[in-house]
């Protein structure tokens, strides 16, 4: 099946829309192949300020109707836990959330950006997608990530060639409960990180220590600016590590 066909068979949809590369060509898609569709953010703490303005600058350039939703994060006890489960009790929630209003607003069917890249078997979020209902047509059409990277630079977007990012839950290891300080401090880290100059990369927490992960052609950069990078973290980790087992890039060059 192609995407042209997906649409023509479910002509009024929802979009559960993070802002990112993925999700951003299936929204381009549904205005595309003409859809009645409307995209839906979820704001949670796990979720960096920026997603939310990547996600507002393309649903105005595409014209889509977008649906902000709130959820709190901390008041989900299965979450807040972060054991390996973590990621299926977020998207429970976070999907439940958007299917009701999705409902209300008059639209049945929702929709992910899922692509065939995606292994199943190291998301458990994805099993949880499948007891709601939702589908991912990206995946079911079997685009890759490289293809829809390739399709968004030939439409134009501005997320082609965006890099790929997980929720800030990711930065605390499994089975260390999450707080909204070290949340909090992750992101600032980052922030600072990207204001740099730097870019697709990660800052763990462990316990009081950061350690920094990049791209290999980032690192010597990293080494030279080190007096700046410490300046800028120090006011949120005692001690600052940087990972000398580099980041595999999440943006291909083609």
């Amino acid at each position: 099946m192609e995407l042209r066909e997906f649409f023509e068979q479910h002509p009024k949809v929802a979009v559960a829309f993070s802002g990112g590369t993925d999700s951003a060509f299936l929204l381009y898609s549904a205005r595309k192949y003409g859809s009645d569709v409307r995209a839906y953010f979820v704001k949670t703490q796990f979720q960096p300020d920026f997603e939310l303005a990547d996600a507002r600058k393309l649903a105005e350039e595409l014209g889509v109707p977008l649906t902000v939703i709130t959820v709190d994060v901390f008041t989900n006890p299965d979450v807040i836990k972060n054991d390996k489960l973590r990621c299926y009790h977020c998207k429970q929630a976070n999907f439940s959330a958007i299917l009701e209003h999705a409902k209300k607003d008059g639209y049945e069917l929702l929709l992910d950006g899922t692509n065939a890249s995606d292994d199943p078997s190291d998301r458990p979020g994805m099993r949880a997608l499948a007891e709601l209902g939702v589908r991912s047509p990206l995946r079911e059409c079997g685009l890759d990530k490289d293809e829809i990277r390739r399709l968004s630079r030939k439409a134009g977007l501005f997320t082609s060639d965006k890099p790929s990012y997980s929720c800030l839950a990711t930065r605390i290891p499994t089975d260390t409960a999450i707080d909204a300080r070290s949340l909090q401090h992750v992101e600032a880290s980052e922030t600072a990180l990207h204001n740099l100059g730097l870019s697709d990369l990660r800052v763990r927490k462990m316990g009081k220590t950061a350690k920094i992960q990049l791209p290999a052609e980032q690192m010597q950069r990293a080494v030279e600016m080190h007096s700046e990078i410490v300046k800028e973290l120090s006011p949120y980790f005692e001690s600052i590590l940087l990972d000398l087992v580099p980041r595999k890039s999440s943006i291909t060059s083609n």
